[in-house]
């Protein structure tokens, strides 16, 4: 909303935002797993929190004395999407040091009720803020609410793992090679993970182009958009609720590939919207709701199962690699979304994003995951 709202961006410099906001997964997934896996989780995580709120406090800052530029948007988004994605790693490495395995299913569905209520409340509010206050300095909410994030993590307490022989300190590359064989040796987590390459690179195409899509196309005012976007919130924790029941109802393969394939055909809803306002918000509104449903529904036992199924020691290089491959999708995912919205347009290429997700989340129909019932 920033770039779109105080500095008119194009669709192109949309996806050079977008790009270099996830972007930096690459270079963090490369270098930052073995590092999660030697060292405290929970300071990794503080760490992050705190590069943040410096870093997004510089926006409003340069807002303020009137020096705000694209150029200054992109540094920051590469580098708070750094510090994101390092915190990420060291998140999913981090909740089975504090619950056993047993309660991992239940506990990712709790901490997805928290970030659903979030993405109620947090768009909404950003939409409103940013129509009282300007984009820029809306943003001062965003970094306050990270410095909260790092005071509330410095009072959890930690179980530290014991060090094993695969801690040992080693070479980057040997990290990542082995959070990558891990992988691609479990049967169940092998086809997620290329079915996330697969929606990450077209899901990309549809990150930098929805906000310019609803404010510009469809006339959306940056208050009715950021509730449109906290209908997601409602939705995911609709099924942050239901999860659980879900996987002992349907099993864990039915609903994460049921789940994946309903959110990518509520996403269809997004190019289809049209006609007045109304009508407009409103699809925008039930895809964003659904979508997010869907995805949560997925999202949770996918979750559990990498931390169930692969080795606890190697969760922070798994994950890292898991970031890496998917930085590098978003990079360029976003970069062909954003120009090839300026050749074909907003509706079409978002067409074309639907139809790759949809595409992509049909390999779990040729996969073990289809067939499991629980995750042990």
């Amino acid at each position: 909303m920033a770039a779109i709202l105080s500095i008119h961006a194009a669709p192109a410099e949309l996806g050079i935002l977008t790009a270099l906001a996830r972007g930096p997964g690459v270079v963090v997934g490369l270098f930052a797993g073995g590092m999660v896996d030697r060292t405290s989780r929970r300071r990794v995580m503080i760490a992050s929190d705190l590069a943040r709120t410096a870093l997004i406090l510089t926006v409003p800052v340069a807002a303020w004395i009137h020096l705000l530029t694209m150029g200054q948007l992109y540094a920051v988004a590469a580098l708070v999407g750094a510090a994101g994605v390092l915190f990420d790693i060291a998140d999913h490495a981090f909740l089975p040091e504090l619950i056993e395995r047993d309660f991992l299913l239940d506990g990712n569905a709790k901490l997805s009720v928290t970030e659903s209520l979030a993405e109620i409340g947090g768009p909404a509010l950003a939409g409103t803020l940013f129509q009282l206050f300007t984009a820029p300095f809306a943003m001062l909410g965003t970094a306050f609410t990270y410095l909260v994030s790092a005071l509330l993590l410095w009072g959890v307490p930690a179980r530290a793992l014991p060090p094993g022989p695969s801690t040992q300190k080693r070479r980057w590359y040997h990290d990542l090679g082995d959070g990558l064989r891990a992988i691609l040796a479990q049967p169940y987590v092998r086809p997620l993970f290329w079915m996330t390459v697969g929606s990450t690179f077209f899901g990309a195409f549809f990150w930098p182009l929805y906000l310019l899509y609803g404010l510009k196309m469809l006339g959306l005012s940056p208050w009715l958009m950021g509730l449109t976007i906290a209908m997601g919130g409602v939705g995911a924790l609709t099924a942050a609720g239901l999860s659980t029941r879900l996987v002992r109802r349907l099993g864990a393969g039915a609903t994460m590939v049921g789940g994946y394939f309903a959110y990518a055909l509520a996403l269809a809803l997004v190019p289809l919207a049209h006609g007045p306002l109304w009508l407009a918000t409103a699809m925008l509104m039930i895809a964003q709701f659904c979508g997010d449903a869907f995805a949560m529904a997925a999202i949770v036992p996918m979750t559990s199962l990498r931390q169930a199924m692969l080795p606890r020691a190697m969760l922070g290089r798994t994950a890292a690699v898991f970031g890496a491959v998917t930085g590098a999708m978003t990079v360029t995912g976003a970069l062909t979304g954003g120009f090839l919205g300026e050749m074909l347009g907003l509706r079409e290429v978002l067409s074309i994003s639907v139809t790759g997700i949809v595409a992509s989340v049909s390999l779990l129909l040729f996969s073990p995951v289809r067939k499991l019932r629980e995750i042990a």
